[in-house]
């Protein structure tokens, strides 16, 4: 064999590697096309989430001034995935109270699930705290507000979800959840339903803000 077939079969050689590369590129792309294409006709919508009730166990502001908090709550947070056609992967939320944009309560993990579609999920985690520190300015509004009768809280969940299309699994969004709760100090029979020993169980029933 002489030096220009060998110089030639070398030739063939990185043309047919070529082929190869570029075939897979090429097959690569429309695959990632297609998926792109699927999620665009499809418009996943973000969950729906409702708060359905809370049960305050313990919510006493202490300290001179008052700067301390703690706080024992059990709330009902129902999630509803609208879409017909793509599931939810919840890796992670945690849920936690919060007044006045500052978090009162420790975060409270809800397990990691799958939600299919037009599926509900129901959780009723606790979440509490203990001589929480909180602002000055929150701990003085928060014992004045205490005292007029009604508190109006955040309930927040925190976490990261991911949808399901088929076999297509997308990375990891952020999701923040925000749901209104007023707590009725002053008349908690007419607000709420007496359940022990000093608690009161307030029921909602209304939807939450969604963003992702």
């Amino acid at each position: 064999m002489t030096y220009k077939d060998c110089g030639s079969h070398s030739h063939s050689r990185r043309k047919l590697i070529r082929r190869i590369i570029w075939s897979i590129i090429i097959i690569l792309f429309i695959i990632f096309l297609t998926i792109l294409l699927i999620w665009a006709i499809l418009q996943p919508s973000k969950p729906r989430f409702i708060l359905q009730d809370a049960t305050v166990y313990a919510f006493n502001v202490s300290g001179n001034p008052p700067n301390l908090l703690t706080s024992n709550f059990q709330v009902t947070l129902s999630s509803r995935n609208p879409n017909d056609k793509i599931g939810v992967y919840y890796d992670r939320l945690e849920v936690y109270a919060a007044y006045q944009n500052q978090q009162i309560t420790y975060r409270t993990s809800i397990p990691p699930t799958y939600q299919g579609h037009k599926e509900v999920n129901i959780w009723s985690p606790f979440v509490y705290g203990n001589s929480v520190p909180i602002a000055p300015f929150n701990g003085v509004s928060l014992d004045g507000d205490q005292e007029n009768g009604v508190i109006r809280l955040d309930i927040r969940a925190d976490g990261r979800v991911r949808w399901k299309v088929g076999a297509f699994i997308t990375g990891k969004y952020h999701l923040y959840v925000r749901c209104q709760a007023f707590i009725n100090f002053a008349n908690k029979a007419a607000a709420g339903v007496i359940v022990g020993d000093n608690a009161v169980k307030y029921t909602y029933a209304q939807g939450c803000s969604v963003s992702v």
